[in-house]
């Protein structure tokens, strides 16, 4: 009885731990509201987002009335977040567990927000345009 106590107790703890630092449900997570994660090559911006235990940055900041490629980065990806859905723009795929994959995005008005998650909706992310 103690040990099983004891096991359970593990367990509560691990899962808080796993809840507290993945990002899942909460705003703590990393946002690049810096553009750190986003470049223009010719014209067209792109958008790097890993996808793994969720997808990070969870929030972009990018600029408006530009051609976007989100380039979704995998690697060793086995889990929800390899299912990704874009509902504005009707995309879904099921991502490479190692790799990397192009999303071409049109031109977002400034003030518009494109959302995504996984195909359960436990992980999200966001793109901001302005």
């Amino acid at each position: 009885m103690k040990t099983t106590f004891f096991v359970l107790g593990g367990v509560i703890l691990a899962a808080g731990v796993w809840l507290a630092f993945s990002g899942f449900g909460g705003s703590g997570a990393p946002a690049a509201a810096d553009g750190s994660n986003v470049t223009v090559v010719d014209g067209t911006q792109i958008i790097e987002i890993d996808a793994k235990g969720g997808y990070w940055p969870r929030l972009t900041k990018a600029k408006a009335n530009v051609p976007t490629v989100i380039k979704f980065k995998t690697k060793g990806t086995f889990d929800c977040s390899s299912a990704v859905t874009i509902p504005s723009l009707n995309y879904r795929t099921i991502l490479s567990a190692s790799g990397e994959t192009l999303v071409n995005v049109p031109a977002q008005k400034a003030g518009s927000v494109l959302s995504g998650s996984c195909s359960m909706g436990m992980y999200g992310f966001s793109v901001e345009f302005n």
